[in-house]
């Protein structure tokens, strides 16, 4: 499948007129990456895909290698017959690293890339989730955490921590008249993280966590 895509990669690439470095450029997709989906050697996540789809105006279906014509155009099906069924707008949101669904890990300020979200979504960033103690919220390993940037929340909120030089995903409990933070997983085989007086120095809420998003496993 990932010949498929390279070959048909190369082809979009040349009727669009557009090199490896306009792609590039155009999708803030690296270089290096870009010169493996063409070689072959890797096939994208469902996220650049429909970068490089949107970027080169074809199909993402037809990119990814299924039997449906490579100009972008509407299904045969008419979705607005189905109630529950919504078209999307989207937009694109920079992805900032991974975060520790577990012990925390250091927090990163580079763009790894951008992530497609619909424009409901009221994110200044997103993150990928590493680990499971947040599975009880249903956010596993790899998901794409989208995050709105805010030093408070309300308790019981899930929210993105920086921890000294660290980050972590947890829910928030802080008690003022006791001065104590309590971030707690969603998954009983971690212990909460407790934080008083003085450690609360060292502890910053980076921002609200208010969506995520998913592969279907």
């Amino acid at each position: 499948m990932s010949n498929i895509f390279a070959s048909r990669l190369k082809y979009a690439m040349q009727q669009r007129g557009i090199t490896a470095t306009e792609l590039c450029d155009k999708t803030d997709i690296p270089k290096s990456a870009i010169s493996q989906y063409l070689s072959g050697a890797f096939k994208p996540k469902q996220t650049r895909t429909y970068v490089l789809a949107e970027t080169l105006r074809v199909d993402a279906a037809w990119l990814t290698g299924y039997d449906v014509p490579m100009e972008r155009g509407l299904s045969s099906v008419d979705i607005s017959a189905f109630d529950n069924i919504f078209p999307i707008e989207m937009r694109r949101i920079p992805l900032i690293g991974s975060i520790a669904c577990g012990e925390p890990v250091y927090a990163g300020e580079e763009h790894e890339s951008y992530i497609l979200a619909g424009t409901d979504v009221k994110a200044d960033f997103c993150l990928r989730a590493k680990g499971d103690s947040m599975t009880g919220a249903r956010i596993l390993d790899g998901d794409i955490v989208f995050v709105r940037r805010q030093d408070m929340v309300e308790n019981g909120q899930i929210a993105a921590v920086i921890i000294g030089d660290e980050a972590t995903l947890k829910r928030v409990y802080y008690y003022r008249e006791k001065n104590l933070l309590i971030l707690k997983p969603e998954n009983p085989a971690y212990q909460d993280m407790i934080y008083s007086e003085n450690e609360l120095d060292g502890v910053k809420i980076l921002g609200l966590a208010v969506a995520f998003q998913s592969d279907v496993r």
